[in-house]
């Protein structure tokens, strides 16, 4: 698999960019250097960019934490978040499975992730008993982060109880400052092996780019380039809603595969996956 340095020499090809944000554009502390140069460059050009992460909260709460990173709001678009389309579905009830769904919720996470219930589109209950569905944000701060395993008793009485899980971040795991931390669809697996009932809202889901697309003011997908560091979520969505990507090089792929890894191997994993990126991207630098 080729490897670019910089996105420079596919940057002309393309009108609009989707950027997955944790491990692409920061690392959940700070921006990756470069970033906000590529971005400007891309702007000068006249590119359309927008932000999608499987975030499990609001758009403007993401949009607070890149301000405070120091990412100007005019080198982009918008955002779209699993936590953003969480909320809309909630409110608006589009699909069978959110129409059915009823409004008492049990929720899995930290406090931060609750602008995914604002404005009444669901009712926090105290107990799995009391609830009609399981509203999973991923590790709270009293269980921890690094493992499932200390979810497995709450999890337990909610599939006791046969409550469908909305799972409102499909990653696994996240690199945050250097470390590997779980996500909302590790406890996800723990409630699928046992047979339970599991929506996973965003990426590689497709219907999570219908808005993206939307943001850029684009029509055409192949006119598109996504950015992303998993194989199963970012590469794996982009090639189903039609766009091409490339496969960054930084976040989990890093953690994984070291920082110059061989790219020999990297197309064996991509083939494992079933994904086919455009080529890996050393970092989202011009």
């Amino acid at each position: 698999m080729k490897i670019l340095e910089g996105l420079a020499p596919v940057a002309d090809e393309y009108e609009g960019f989707v950027l997955d944000l944790w491990g692409v554009v920061h690392d959940g502390r700070a921006l990756y250097p470069g970033v906000a140069d590529c971005l400007a460059r891309l702007r000068a050009r006249g590119k359309r960019i927008a932000f999608l992460t499987n975030a499990p909260r609001r758009a403007w709460f993401i949009q607070g934490m890149l301000d405070r990173m120091g990412l100007d709001r005019a080198l982009y678009d918008g955002i779209l978040s699993s936590g953003e389309v969480t909320w809309r579905w909630l409110r608006d009830r589009p699909a069978p499975f959110f129409a059915q769904l009823g409004r008492r919720a049990f929720h899995i996470g930290p406090e931060r992730d609750l602008s995914v219930v604002e404005e009444g589109v669901a009712e926090l209950v105290p107990e799995p008993e009391e609830a009609d569905f399981l509203l999973n944000t991923g590790p709270d701060p009293e269980r921890g982060s690094h493992s499932a395993e200390a979810y497995r008793p709450a999890l337990a009485r909610c599939f006791a109880a046969k409550l469908p899980m909305v799972c409102v971040n499909p990653d696994r795991a996240v690199m945050v400052g250097g470390e590997r931390l779980i996500c909302a669809g590790a406890l996800a697996d723990i409630y699928l092996d046992w047979g339970g009932e599991v929506v996973e809202v965003g990426k590689p889901d497709p219907a999570v780019y219908g808005p993206v697309m939307e943001t850029l003011g684009l029509a055409d997908p192949r006119r598109v380039l996504a950015v992303g560091d998993t194989p199963h979520t970012d590469l794996a969505g982009a090639a189903a809603a039609g766009m091409d990507s490339l496969w960054a090089m930084t976040g989990l792929t890093a953690d994984a595969h070291g920082e110059n890894p061989d790219p020999a191997l990297l197309a064996r994993v991509a083939a494992e996956e079933g994904v086919a990126p455009r080529a890996a991207l050393r970092a989202l630098r011009w």
